[in-house]
């Protein structure tokens, strides 16, 4: 009631006609995986410095069709982020802003859900320029990754039991390829691979092992 109340004024509020198209019901069976590198962790200060989105059909990723692009910044980088990522400023003298970057972004995506590993935070850094554009934020629904892993390995487990959400650790765990992480391209691959991997295994009933009596690595950041 509450998010059906919100779209409502969402709807209202939104700036510009041309992206009425965000608040229609989504294509049946699909949905879109995205990623964003960003010039640090702050999301009231910082910017996105690139961005990628995949399409998912079904169990199909669509990813000869992604999305990318580098985004100049207005923030700083800071040297936490060009370690993370390895972009430098320079790297990113030449390319568009997130005023030129996000339009085409949003006509990609469409009015389809959103996937991602820690999707939150690549919501709010694309928000911050959609509140200043459009005067909303995305409406579309989101799917975290890290919530369907843990539903098919840690539902149900003691209190007790450590809980390891990292990035590297699902991917070992899931049997997947070792992609370039912290790049968007490849970051959002991979979130794709993740979400049609878990789909299948929550289709087929199957739960992710934990082995019985050997703790688990701690949980850390990607």
């Amino acid at each position: 009631m509450l998010l059906s109340l919100r779209r409502r004024v969402d709807q209202y509020r939104l700036r510009d006609p041309e992206f009425r198209f965000l608040f229609e019901r989504p294509p049946a069976d699909e949905v879109v995986a995205i990623d964003c590198e960003t010039t640090g962790l702050d999301t009231r200060r910082d910017d996105i410095v690139s961005v990628a989105a995949v399409p998912i059909h079904g169990s199909r990723i669509l990813a000869s069709r992604r999305f990318e692009a580098m985004v100049r910044p207005s923030a700083r980088m800071k040297a936490e982020a060009i370690k993370t990522h390895r972009l430098l400023e320079s790297d990113l003298s030449g390319a568009r802003s997130i005023e030129d970057v996000l339009p085409e972004l949003l006509r990609f995506v469409g009015p389809r859900p959103l996937i991602g590993y820690y999707l939150e935070f690549d919501i709010a850094m694309i928000n911050r320029p959609m509140r200043r554009l459009l005067g909303i934020e995305l409406p579309n629904a989101r799917i975290e990754v890290s919530g369907l892993y843990y539903e098919r390995k840690y539902r149900g487990a003691a209190p007790a039991t450590e809980v390891d959400l990292r990035f590297d650790a699902m991917i070992a765990d899931l049997g997947l390829p070792a992609l370039d992480q912290h790049d968007a391209g490849s970051d959002a691959l991979t979130a794709a691979m993740m979400y049609v991997c878990l789909t299948d295994l929550k289709q087929r009933g199957v739960r992710i092992p934990r082995p019985p009596g050997k703790p688990l690595a701690q949980f850390g950041g990607a």
